[in-house]
């Protein structure tokens, strides 16, 4: 599974304050779990962010995102954040993943 390290590294370092954090290999890259919950991950030079299904239009009409479709279907919800936006504003991106993902019970 290739994905960009230094982001995975980047990513870690943002979270790792957080309570129940794991880290599992899925959709062919590194996703970042809170409570058994997915927050957001990395897949090759992307960002992957789960915004919730409240917040998936909104996260879509920015810069730089689009649908996340692993699996040839669009993930409600679930969003890519091209390197340009991650670039810019990893911390917000990472912070609305964890944000979700804290709001749901944990598994």
């Amino acid at each position: 599974m290739a994905y960009n390290e230094d982001l995975v590294e980047k990513v870690r370092e943002l979270l790792q304050d957080n309570d129940g954090l794991t880290e599992k290999q899925m959709f062919g890259g590194l996703a970042f779990m809170l409570n058994g919950n997915m927050a957001c991950g990395v897949v090759g030079e992307e960002l992957m962010v789960r915004v919730g299904p409240d917040n998936y239009q909104a996260a879509l009409g920015e810069r730089y995102t689009r649908p996340m479709d692993y699996t040839g279907r669009p993930l409600k919800g679930m969003v890519y954040v091209e390197e340009d936006a991650i670039a810019a504003d990893l911390d917000n991106w990472v912070s609305r993943g964890a944000e979700f993902a804290g709001s749901l019970p944990p598994k």
